[in-house]
């Protein structure tokens, strides 16, 4: 055992963020000798709880706490995710999907959309989204899990994630990190003591006059950074002239609609509503701009546009589109909200929580707190969240929309280098490149890039080793398999039904 090993850890918030960072640090490393994890919250304090959707690499989180997929399912009111349709994005009346898996398939070495682009040249209209399962499964409310064993099957590369109830996901993981020796303390952080010579976190002190020691501290403290900020002074990076919207409403209503497996986004002149549908409710909210629709112009347009009878009130939330500028200093790692904000757009909230800790426990600090290790983590930090703000920003950039001073404005904003790159390329012959194994696939850019409206002037030349005969034969089939195999697949509430799920809607209280 190292001298200078951690020997406490303390996480202040809870929350999903705080609770996903006690689990997954006492599913790792709890087993350490004399280590410690006390998480400390208040019940005063409430959690934003509106992070419901979530990418594929959510499962491989639970998988690495050995949850049973069926059971999470059952206890969150889950619903399973294909992807995530977006409408009015491009053009009023006009969607696309963004989906999990991938299109087609790679024929003669070359990636399969540049086939779908030389099928456009020779007449055939189908849009990309006929030849995604995902896409095709989703939109008529179809749902399975993968087939590794059937590789000649689009089954075999669908994928998947979750809509969960964010709040009942943290109560999860509160009785799995508990379980594994996790301890809880209620109570309302007050003041904060620092080593005089390290300028490090010592400890908290709570309302009650209890004082919580610590060798590392994670902040899971939400918006403002307690921690993070507060104490250490981390500053931020704005990205507003970005992503201009700063305001969000939340509110859950009944049941109502299809229950397709995708999480659906329906731009508003002024931002953007989200709908998740689960077993029991639905979660909407309405992401917008205070700079261009008043807050209760917001709220207005947001209860008329619900499948059912609202279920509480709106509750609204401020941010700022950006980051902490270190997200990690001394003994002080910023997870979630604390670290910085992305708007839920392309529903990386949780992921973010789920790589920050991945990040962690493969820098896990001893007493040292080695500064060339704590600059590698801050560095991917950064490097992950300029990722996800470049195709966050490609949404708002590609659209033909000039309906709105808000829609005029995002159209003709300059982007982001990276982003400019990225659409340059594709525009020549319909190049796309995933740079450093950046969180978003090839399939993902190629999803945004057409489905919003960017076009490009040419194909890989290898494309041409098909007779344009044998082109337009081979996109039929393979569009046909794919409507076939998801016409064979049970709807979601058919599979939810299986694994025991209730899915007895929640009603308003008359």
């Amino acid at each position: 055992m190292r001298a200078d090993a951690i020997r406490r850890v303390v996480i202040v918030g809870g929350g999903t963020a705080g609770w996903m960072a006690a689990a997954g640090i006492a599913r790792v490393a709890g087993e350490l000798p004399g280590l410690e994890i006390e998480l400390v919250e208040s019940d005063e304090i409430g959690t934003v709880g509106v992070g419901e959707a979530t990418i594929p690499q959510i499962a491989l989180f639970n998988a690495m706490l050995g949850i049973d997929e069926a059971d999470f399912v059952r206890a969150t009111n889950a619903t399973y995710k294909l992807g995530i349709e977006f409408r009015d994005w491009t053009r009023l009346g006009h969607s696309y999907v963004h989906p999990f898996g991938f299109y087609g398939l790679d024929m003669k070495g070359v990636q399969f959309h540049h086939h779908w682009l030389k099928g456009r040249t020779l007449g055939d209209p189908t849009p990309l989204d006929a030849y995604s399962l995902a896409v095709v499964a989703g939109l008529r409310e179809r749902f399975a899990h993968p087939r590794p064993d059937q590789p000649n099957s689009p089954l075999s590369k669908i994928g998947y994630a979750f809509q969960f109830d964010a709040g009942l996901y943290a109560r999860y993981l509160r009785r799995l990190a508990e379980g594994w020796g996790v301890r809880r303390t209620e109570g309302r952080v007050v003041d904060v003591t620092r080593d005089g010579e390290t300028g490090h976190v010592s400890a908290i002190v709570l309302q009650s006059g209890a004082r919580v020691a610590g060798d590392l501290f994670v902040d899971c403290s939400g918006f403002r950074g307690l921690l993070i900020e507060g104490v250490m002074g981390a500053g931020f990076e704005d990205w507003s002239a970005w992503l201009p919207c700063d305001r969000a409403l939340a509110v859950p209503c009944e049941s109502g609609g299809d229950r397709r497996p995708l999480t659906r986004s329906t731009a508003r002149p002024a931002g953007w509503q989200w709908r998740i549908p689960l077993q029991h409710r639905i979660g909407n909210g309405y992401v917008y701009s205070s700079a261009h629709v008043s807050d209760d112009e917001a709220a207005a347009t947001l209860l008329a546009n619900l499948d059912g009878a609202p279920l509480a009130e709106p509750k609204p939330l401020r941010f700022k589109a950006g980051h902490r500028r270190r997200a990690w200093i001394g003994n002080v790692v910023a997870l979630g909200l604390a670290g910085g904000f992305l708007e839920p757009l392309e529903s990386t909230s949780i992921h973010l929580v789920q790589s920050g800790i991945a990040r962690l426990m493969t820098l896990f600090p001893a007493r040292g707190f080695d500064q060339l290790e704590i600059d590698r983590f801050n560095a991917e930090t950064v490097e992950e969240y300029v990722d996800i703000r470049d195709f966050l920003v490609l949404h708002y950039k590609a659209t033909e929309r000039d309906d709105s001073d808000f829609w005029n404005y995002c159209r003709t904003l300059a982007p982001p280098e990276g982003l400019a790159y990225k659409l340059a390329m594709f525009r020549r012959n319909g190049r796309i490149f995933r740079e450093h194994d950046e969180l978003f696939t090839e399939t993902s850019w190629l999803s945004v890039m057409v489905g919003q409206g960017v076009e490009a002037t040419g194909y890989h030349p290898v494309a041409d080793l098909l007779s344009d005969e044998e082109t337009l034969r081979r996109l039929h089939h393979i569009r046909d398999v794919v409507g076939q195999t998801a016409d064979a697949m049970p709807t979601q509430d058919e599979y939810l039904r299986r694994i025991g799920c209730d899915l007895t809607p929640l009603r308003r209280a008359s």
